[in-house]
This record gives C-alpha cells, sequence and structure tokens, in this order.
C-alpha cells in the first residue's frame, strides 16, 4: 500500500477557521468531503515550506505556518496518509479556490457541521480541545 506524506493548513482569520471542499476525487470516499487544505510534502523541502508551496498553488495566499498542532496517520482503503496540521496566519491576498468547489470560515464551535474527510477528523477534535489557545 502506497504512503503519501502531506501538510495541511488550519488557517485562523479574525477567530475563525478555514474549510474547504473537494470536488469529484480518484476516490470516492474523499469526493465532495471537507478537508484542512494543503498537499504532497517533495523530497527536498521541509515541511514548512510545502505548506507554504501548496497553500499558494491551492488558495492563491500566502500563509505563515507557526505551530505544529497535529500529525495524524490514517490508512484510507487505497493509500496510508501522514498528515502534518500546522497552524497557520494567512498574511496576504484573498483566496482563490483552485482545487477546491467550495470554502467556508468557521467557528470551533460549528466544526462538526461538515462531512469532513476522515483523516480531517482527528484534527477538528485537536482544534477543539485547545479551544481558547487558537482563537
Amino acid at each position: 500500500m502506497q504512503s503519501i506524506e502531506v501538510v495541511a493548513a488550519i488557517i485562523i482569520k479574525d477567530e475563525k477557521i478555514l474549510a474547504v471542499q473537494k470536488g469529484q476525487a480518484k476516490f470516492d470516499y474523499v469526493s465532495y468531503k471537507w478537508e484542512f487544505p494543503g498537499g504532497k510534502v517533495e523530497a527536498s523541502e521541509s515541511l514548512e515550506q510545502a505548506i507554504q508551496r501548496e497553500i499558494l498553488e491551492e488558495l492563491g495566499i500566502q500563509v505563515i505556518p507557526k505551530e505544529l498542532l497535529i500529525t495524524v496517520e490514517h490508512t484510507y482503503p487505497d493509500f496510508h496518509l501522514v498528515m502534518h496540521c500546522f497552524i497557520c496566519s494567512c498574511e496576504h491576498g484573498n483566496i482563490k479556490l483552485i482545487e477546491h468547489i467550495e470554502l467556508a470560515w468557521l467557528d470551533l464551535g460549528n466544526l462538526r457541521s461538515l462531512d469532513w474527510a476522515e483523516a480531517d477528523i482527528p484534527v477538528v477534535k485537536k482544534l477543539q480541545e485547545a479551544v481558547n489557545k487558537f482563537v
């Protein structure tokens, strides 16, 4: 089974957290699910460099990774995922949905209202445990 290492950005702005919705994907079990934006880590880059590159590619904005919140390991039916999730600040730019079909800015209390990809659910739980730390 293939193992994929990715990064995800938990972008916080004005006490809201950004979630993005995938469109049709290669695998049905991740199609149209909500996630924290990010993507694959390339061999030559650090996790922080990967998150900055991926967010610029996917959303057209610059972020600064502040803190590693959690690393999630999740096995989907077709691949194993290692996802490093960083709390990030949004520094410049207006979000453009390049690889996603929808976005939502949510209060911590509303995060569970979305249909999250399975690997992102532990991130939502961790954020809600740390309620006063980040927002």
